[in-house]
C-alpha cells in the first residue's frame, strides 16, 4: 500500500512559501516536484494550464488546492509535494478562497496513488488533524503527522451488487474526483448504504460517456458547467473534503 508519506519525502514540503498568486503557488509546488525528481518544468505549465482551462475546481476545500495535471512524460514517477502559504492567495473559487495550502501531485498512472488520495482526504477531513497539518512548525513535523495516520478499515462483505452508481469528476479524473468520492464513501458508509451504491472517481470525457449508467454526478461548480447536460443530475459539491456537505447533497439526490 502506497501511503501519503511514501509520495511526498521530507523534502518536498516547505512551510511559510512566499506567492503572489495563484500560479506562483502552484509554481512552488511545482518546483518541489521537479527538485525531488517527479517531473520536469513541464509538468508544473501542465497544472497551470489545468486551472486556466478548467478553472479553479482544484480547490477541493475552504483554504486547500490540490494541483494536479494529467499523466504525461514530463511525470517521471508519482510524487507529490506540499505547499503552506506565508499568506493566503485567490484562485478565484467562489466559496473555498483564499488558498493557503497547496498540495501537488505527479502521478505516472490513474491507480498507484488512488489510496494515498483516499488517506490525505481522510486526515485533512478531520479538524484535530488538519489544524495539526497546517500549524506544524517543520517539515518534519508535517511528514511525522502524514506518517502516523492510521491506515483504513477493511470493508466488510456486501450482500449482493450495488444498484447504484454515482460518479464524481474532475478535469483528469486523477486527484480531486478522488477526494470527493472517499467523502462521499465515509458517509454511504455510515448511512449502511455501501452494499448499494458504488462510487466511481472519472474525467470530464469520461463522464459524458458514463452518465446513462449513473444515478448522478457529483463534481465542482466549474465542471458542471463543462459537463452540461448529460442526462442525469449533475450536483455541486463545494467542499471535497466535508462529509456534512456530501450527507446532504446525497440526501437531495435520493429524497432523504
Amino acid at each position: 500500500m502506497v501511503s501519503v508519506s511514501d509520495l511526498l519525502p521530507v523534502e518536498a514540503i516547505r512551510l511559510d512559501v512566499a506567492a503572489e498568486d495563484w500560479r506562483a503557488a502552484i509554481g512552488a509546488a511545482g518546483d518541489l516536484l521537479v527538485a525531488t525528481g517527479s517531473s520536469t518544468d513541464a509538468y508544473t505549465a501542465e497544472m497551470i494550464r489545468t486551472v486556466v482551462d478548467s478553472g479553479p475546481y482544484i480547490v477541493v476545500a475552504p483554504g486547500f488546492a490540490f494541483a494536479h495535471a494529467r499523466p504525461s512524460p514530463a511525470v517521471l514517477r508519482t510524487g507529490m509535494s506540499w505547499v503552506r502559504l506565508a499568506r493566503p492567495v485567490e484562485f478565484g473559487h467562489e466559496t473555498n478562497d483564499p488558498v493557503d495550502l497547496v498540495v501537488a501531485l505527479a502521478a505516472t498512472d490513474a491507480s498507484a496513488h488512488t489510496e494515498a488520495m483516499a488517506s490525505l482526504a481522510r486526515l485533512l477531513a478531520d479538524p484535530e488533524t488538519g489544524r495539526a497539518l497546517r500549524a506544524a512548525p517543520t517539515p518534519a513535523a508535517v511528514h511525522a503527522l502524514l506518517a502516523g495516520e492510521r491506515p483504513p478499515r477493511e470493508s466488510g462483505p456486501t450482500a449482493g451488487p450495488a444498484v447504484h452508481k454515482i460518479l464524481t469528476v474532475c478535469g483528469n479524473g486523477l486527484g480531486t474526483s478522488l477526494f470527493l468520492k472517499n467523502t462521499l464513501e465515509q458517509v454511504l458508509d455510515r448511512w449502511g448504504w455501501s452494499r448499494y451504491v458504488t462510487v466511481e472517481a472519472t474525467d470530464t470525457i469520461s463522464a459524458k460517456g458514463k452518465a446513462s449508467e449513473a444515478v448522478a454526478i457529483l463534481t465542482s461548480r466549474e465542471i458542471a458547467k463543462a459537463l452540461g447536460d448529460v442526462g442525469v443530475p449533475v450536483r455541486v459539491v463545494d467542499d471535497f473534503t466535508s462529509t456534512t456537505e456530501a450527507d446532504r447533497v446525497l440526501r437531495d439526490t435520493y429524497d432523504v
